[in-house]
């Protein structure tokens, strides 16, 4: 299991890298990236903070819960990004490798939702006329 919280840009490559494993079929990938507008509103840019010591600790229990999940779970590695991020920047990987496909997209899947409802890391999204707070959880 690899799980990181970065101001740096994060190598989607190297993510991918750690979660090869001879005995996995499948790898799956979530890439989230910046997008330039949300809710009807042009973002120029957002910001992301996290409390990194609880944050990796409520990941590390959102990875467990996905093991316990789908127990041919091969390798997990998360990495999100923190800081200033423009538009196109990666903001979070999500990679996962199983035997087989099915349990590669359903744990996937399962990380960054979870991920996105109970860890610490909070996301300020930037317009040309102002800015906010969004999905401040939990």
């Amino acid at each position: 299991m690899h799980l990181e919280i970065t101001d740096q840009p994060i190598a989607i490559a190297a993510v991918l890298a750690r979660v090869e494993d001879a005995g996995a079929g499948a790898v799956n990938a979530f890439v989230g990236t910046v997008r330039n507008q949300s809710t009807g509103r042009r973002v120029v840019r957002l910001h992301y903070e996290s409390y990194d010591t609880m944050a990796l600790r409520q990941l590390e229990h959102v990875v467990k819960q996905a093991q316990e999940k789908w127990p041919m779970l091969r390798q997990v590695a998360v990495v999100h990004r923190k800081g200033t991020l423009e538009i196109g920047d990666v903001a979070v990987v999500v990679a996962v490798s199983t035997p087989h496909r099915a349990e590669s997209f359903d744990a996937c899947e399962f990380i960054i939702d979870t991920l996105k409802q109970v860890v610490t890391i909070w996301k300020k999204e930037e317009y040309e006329d102002g800015s906010v707070w969004v999905a401040a959880h939990p």
